[in-house]
């Protein structure tokens, strides 16, 4: 049989991404899984004990979908242990320096470029930027422009930022895809 997510996390973490996302009956299913310490795999009648830290994160406001009804407020409050709020990528500008750095390092290893940094306009205009998508949209950003590049820089014309990225794709209508990696 194969282990599910928690039964392999066992004396570990399970890390839950877009967890504001999860449907209401997978959330009583979770809820129940951290409450008991145990789950029934699919189809199986047995419980089986874990003992996991969960650590959970979401782009929701989970307050607000509770008033909505989309989220179960005890499952919040079981989760809501040790809150870390991280603010979005247009609010800490001084962080996405930082970042071009290790994803152009990572994307330059990648694809065998010999990418050493990006140019001063190039920084200038990624800082600007209001990254609606957040880090997720700065990675896709710079894996495309490093793959893309040309030179040992990476100049403004690599930089494909929001609308731009999809203009003239004939598949492409209305607003860009949900940045998700």
């Amino acid at each position: 049989q194969k282990q599910g997510l928690f039964e392999v996390a066992d004396e570990g973490t399970v890390f839950l991404d877009e967890i504001g996302d999860m449907s209401p009956v997978l959330q009583s299913k979770l809820l129940r899984a951290i409450e008991e310490k145990a789950f029934k795999r699919i189809g199986g009648t047995q419980d089986i004990k874990v003992n996991v830290r969960v650590v959970a994160a979401t782009n929701r406001d989970l307050e607000k979908a509770i008033q909505e009804h989309r989220f179960r407020e005890d499952l919040y409050y079981r989760l809501n242990v040790i809150p870390i709020v991280i603010p979005p990528l247009r609010e800490r500008a001084d962080d996405i320096p930082l970042l071009v750095d290790h994803f152009v390092r990572h994307y330059a290893k990648e694809f065998r470029k010999n990418i050493t940094g990006v140019d001063r306009e190039a920084m200038a205009k990624l800082v600007s930027y209001g990254w609606p998508g957040n880090v997720r949209e700065l990675k896709n950003v710079l894996e495309r422009a490093c793959f893309l590049a040309t030179g040992e820089e990476i100049l403004p014309d690599d930089l494909l930022m929001g609308r731009a990225a999809y203009a003239g794709d004939p598949a492409y209508a209305g607003d860009p895809p949900a940045a998700g990696g």
